[in-house]
């Protein structure tokens, strides 16, 4: 029978404290990738909610530039969190433009034409009024 272990015991036992070693190594690299894994899971599971509604600012001024979804991955860097009401008065009195990926003005119930009303050379001109669902759910005509 073929054997590949040396014949001698000081070879042999070279062998197995170099093994041992391996072993011992196996095993710390083991219970590092384990206890890893597991702050992973609780950063996870400790990761704050993203807000609801998130406005980008422009680097320059710092005025609004668009409104977003909190979960929204196009934001930008430079956003803050903001309520849903503040949401809503950016999308309709100060016509913050409404993410077109996110379409937070959808998610807050917000009809109309609102991209009109930003632009008034691209609005049509037989419409007179614009509907707008204000924050208390009462649907309001704008003009």
């Amino acid at each position: 029978m073929p054997d590949d272990l040396p014949p001698d015991l000081d070879r042999l036992t070279t062998l197995r404290v170099w093994h041992a070693m391996c072993l011992d190594r196996i095993d710390r690299r083991i219970a590092y990738i384990q206890k890893r894994q597991a702050e992973e899971e609780r950063g996870h599971r400790n990761r704050p909610r993203p807000p609801d509604w998130v406005v980008e600012l422009s680097r320059a001024t710092s005025e609004p530039l668009q409104v977003h979804d909190g979960e929204c991955g196009i934001k930008g860097k430079r956003h803050r969190a903001v309520s849903r009401d503040e949401a809503r008065r950016l999308l309709t009195a100060d016509a913050v433009p409404a993410c077109p990926f996110c379409q937070p003005d959808t998610q807050l119930r917000i009809i109309g034409d609102l991209a009109a009303r930003r632009d008034p050379g691209r609005a049509s001109n037989d419409r007179a009024t614009s509907p707008v669902i204000l924050p208390s759910g009462r649907l309001v005509m704008t003009a």
